[in-house]
């Protein structure tokens, strides 16, 4: 069924099919009310850490509270971004505003390094240093913080194509695993005794936080740099369409990520000498196959002879080999 909206920004109306475009939208807002409800359990973990944390004098379950806040902080991030991704696009953003939500995740994961940082450093000072530690306090906070990080982490599921949800599920990841280190180091001092097993517990969730901030930064770098995404192949892309009949060659090539979910390619297509119409088929096709490969968007610019291209990606024009051959 085909209906029609109206642009906000633009005020023209937007043709398209309802049940391909409601069923993105219905994603989306089960999203954002999965980010709503992971955001009141981190308040309720957070506040109950932060207390069970200073009563029983734990470093590893007051550091888990200290990830808690960045958390908060990230769901909340993540919520808005995934608003604001949402708008269409206008004048002023003729992509729209995906990469809104890529900015959240980066903020988010650097976010999680510095956290790690702070954890160390106070790791450090409870090694020098071991105070006392009320470990039914800590042990029954733990126990809470992990039942509300599981939940949370089964709200938001566990496979993401969209950075920024990736980046708040991380986080969650991050506390559930902290939550099992304080529990399992309350164990230990409970029944040996050894209060070191508290600041090395803070430094494996320090450890744990680290590796998913990295990763996660990395991965938004990388389309903010429009690096080639992950799971393509420049090459392979341009000789499919090398191989095309009528395709002479392929130059001036660009391929590189709109958004986490939005690829976009241009190339300059060298073709034979066709009519018009010849050329609008070769043209479809190669669209046809760029969609079939993963590209949501491509501008391919046709010509019949190739230009300025000797320092170009790609430019290996076949006359060359042609008059190579008459050589011989």
């Amino acid at each position: 069924m085909d209906g029609e909206r109206i642009n906000y920004y633009t005020r023209q109306p937007i043709v398209y099919n309802y049940n391909q475009g409601d069923k993105v939208n219905n994603m989306a807002l089960s999203g954002e009310k999965r980010l709503a409800i992971t955001f009141l359990v981190t308040v309720f973990i957070l506040a109950g850490e932060v207390v069970g944390g200073y009563l029983s004098n734990s470093l590893a379950l007051l550091s888990d509270a200290g990830h808690m806040v960045t958390d908060a902080l990230a769901i909340a991030m993540g919520f808005i971004a995934a608003r604001i991704s949402k708008r269409p696009p206008d004048k002023n953003a003729t992509f729209g505003y995906q990469r809104v939500g890529l900015l959240a995740a980066l903020i988010n994961g650097l976010s999680l390094l510095v956290i790690a940082v702070f954890i160390f450093h106070e790791s450090y000072e409870r090694l020098v240093s071991l105070p006392r530690i009320e470990i039914p306090v800590m042990l029954g906070i733990a126990v809470l913080g992990l039942v509300g990080n599981l939940v949370m982490a089964f709200i938001l599921g566990h496979s993401h194509e969209d950075l920024n949800l990736k980046s708040v599920w991380l986080h969650v990841l991050g506390d559930t695993l902290s939550s099992v280190g304080v529990i399992i180091s309350g164990i230990i001092i409970y029944f040996t005794g050894w209060a070191y097993a508290d600041p090395i517990a803070s430094v494996l969730i320090g450890v744990i936080i680290i590796w998913g901030g990295i990763r996660l930064v990395r991965d938004t770098i990388s389309i903010f740099l429009n690096l080639t995404p992950k799971g393509f192949n420049v090459e392979t892309l341009t000789q499919k369409i090398t191989d095309m009949p009528d395709v002479v060659d392929i130059h001036d090539v660009h391929l590189w990520p709109v958004a986490h979910n939005h690829v976009a390619f241009s190339a300059h297509v060298l073709v034979d000498d066709k009519t018009l119409k010849e050329v609008e088929t070769t043209k479809k096709n190669i669209e046809e196959m760029l969609r079939e490969n993963g590209v949501d968007h491509s501008t391919l610019q046709i010509e019949c002879s190739c230009v300025d291209c000797d320092n170009s990606l790609y430019c290996q024009v076949r006359h060359e080999e042609s008059d190579d051959v008459h050589n011989h």
